[in-house]
């Protein structure tokens, strides 16, 4: 690509027939503003838009781009991260799922979405990820990453998993359960949320650990900080346990491995087009009643 061309990466989830149409949809607006629009192999065929510019997937796919625009919901934004990130390139989420928390635009505003990104009108926030390291006999066996959660789990559904979590190279508890998420506080609202765990403003840097479902007295989920190294040590006496790192790459756990998750320094980018405050995404996105609120109208008395 010559310097000074303009490029966007499409990320659709190519599935989902509404995902096609509106990827259409953007590779022709940004193809009429003399804009490359790439498109990742597997999924140029089903988008079948010839002028599209055909790339590996590989850590390179999004280089040089200005926004990766991911067309889907959470689950492809995620996959699209993995793309995003080893080159710092923003994300910019348009929702076609549920939830999309992580989604910064929904399918009715796709079209003035595009015009943005052809105007360069977005703001860029940086969104913490964790490093894990898996280590067996104290080598290590595998390095991964999360932008949500790390979560150790059993992979045995009849047994319950037997581990020791630690802070800071100090044991806090041994837990019978079945599992554990080490999560950031833009997992928080993920699978965080549904076991228990509290919902950490985006700004907070911090990290979470929240047992799922855990046999035991001190049980409750943990807010530490950022700074810190969190461990999870699967006991030699319990059955095989998995690591899910996003829900989407997976690394099988012998008894007797113990995984250990820190702060990355390497940040997700998020495209922002509106400055919403958190308080109202967490209104909408889980319809959350307000009904009765008072506050505006008592700051117009004052």
């Amino acid at each position: 690509m010559s310097a000074g061309e303009r490029s966007v990466l499409i990320v659709a989830h190519t599935g989902r027939t509404e995902a096609i149409r509106s990827a259409h949809l953007v590779i022709r607006r940004l193809t009429e503003a003399g804009i490359t629009v790439r498109a990742l192999e597997g999924e140029a065929e089903a988008l079948n838009c010839p002028e599209v510019q055909v790339v590996p997937v590989d850590p390179k796919s999004a280089e040089g781009a200005e926004t990766v625009m991911v067309l889907g919901g959470d689950g492809t934004l995620l996959r699209a991260a993995d793309l995003a990130r080893p080159v710092g390139t923003p994300l910019l989420g348009v929702n076609l799922g549920h939830v999309g928390f992580l989604a910064e635009a929904e399918r009715e505003d796709l079209a003035a979405t595009v015009d943005r990104v052809v105007t360069r009108r977005y703001d860029v926030e940086e969104r913490m990820t964790i490093d894990v390291t898996v280590r067996r006999n104290g080598m290590v066996v595998e390095r991964t990453w999360a932008l949500n959660e790390a979560t150790v789990e059993k992979a045995e559904r009849e047994r319950m998993l037997e581990v020791v979590a630690e802070i800071d190279g100090r044991p806090l508890s041994r837990w019978g359960c079945d599992g554990v998420v080490c999560a950031t506080p833009t997992g928080s609202t993920a699978y965080a949320f549904s076991a228990g765990g509290p919902v950490v403003w985006p700004e907070v840097e911090a990290l979470l650990v929240v047992p799922i479902s855990a046999h035991a007295l001190f049980a409750r989920a943990l807010m530490v900080s950022p700074e810190s190294v969190v461990a999870v040590e699967v006991l030699p006496d319990t059955p095989r346990a998995v690591l899910w790192c996003d829900g989407r790459r997976t690394v099988g756990l012998p008894p007797g491995a113990r995984v250990e998750v820190r702060r990355s320094d390497s940040p997700v980018r998020l495209a922002r087009l509106h400055l919403t405050p958190f308080t109202d995404r967490l209104v909408t996105k889980f319809g959350l009643p307000v009904s009765g609120w008072r506050g505006h109208a008592r700051a117009q008395e004052r």
